[in-house]
């Protein structure tokens, strides 16, 4: 019972967000980069707009794997306190310092000076590829509530049963179409999760809303 990749996951998920579709006050923000295939897919099928919200992982150094928090636009830091609680804070704020130009770079490379979507006053469904620990996502929320929308609903393919039952509390709603058992990682549910590319993101994007994005 496996995705294909990213796209067959979106579709699925779609499936699931039908309330959704041909609502003009929805929006669909996806997070960079493997949330945006499934976005893209969800959008589509709903008939509703595609954006991308963007965050960066903020891995525990000489074990980048392990987050200890999340970086995302508007100037949010998240952190998680059970893990950055034992890291130096001089050594947290190099990593966020690192992160945060590689957010404004993708910011830059993926939208140029075409303005982020206005989501006040907007249901929006927030998409990644899967949920695990939840740390990105709780970013992007936090992040989305200072701009003022109706609604947030974090939507994923597939997540951990813990973690979706956290975010049915963290965000207005929360969609995860599988949750299996046992869950391990995102990745493990995917036969193709191969890392989406800039490229890829700006096609995507520049598909979804019918405008050139910037070269790189």
């Amino acid at each position: 019972m496996l995705f294909r990749d990213r796209a067959d996951a979106g579709r699925e998920l779609a499936a699931k967000l039908w309330v959704y579709a041909d609502d003009p006050s929805v929006l669909v923000l996806a997070l960079p980069r493997g949330g945006v295939p499934v976005g893209f897919e969800v959008a589509r099928l709903l008939r509703v707009p595609l954006d991308i919200f963007l965050v960066r992982k903020l891995g525990v150094p000489g074990h980048e794997e392990l987050a200890m928090g999340a970086i995302a636009s508007g100037g949010i830091r998240v952190l998680n306190e059970e893990v950055a609680g034992r890291i130096p804070a001089e050594a947290i704020n190099a990593v966020a310092a690192r992160e945060r130009r590689e957010l404004e770079r993708r910011e830059h490379a993926y939208r140029g000076d075409r303005p982020p979507a206005d989501v006040r006053r907007r249901k929006v469904i927030l998409v990644d590829d899967g949920l695990a620990t939840g740390t990105t996502m709780r970013a992007a929320i936090a992040a989305l509530r200072r701009l003022g929308p109706a609604r947030i609903v974090v939507a994923v393919p597939v997540g951990s049963r813990e973690t979706c039952a956290e975010f049915q509390h963290e965000a207005d709603e929360a969609v995860c179409a599988r949750m299996p058992m046992p869950f391990y990682a995102v990745g493990l549910w995917y036969e193709d999760f191969s890392q989406t590319t800039d490229e890829e993101v700006r096609e995507l994007l520049e598909t979804a809303t019918g405008e050139p994005m910037p070269q790189l």
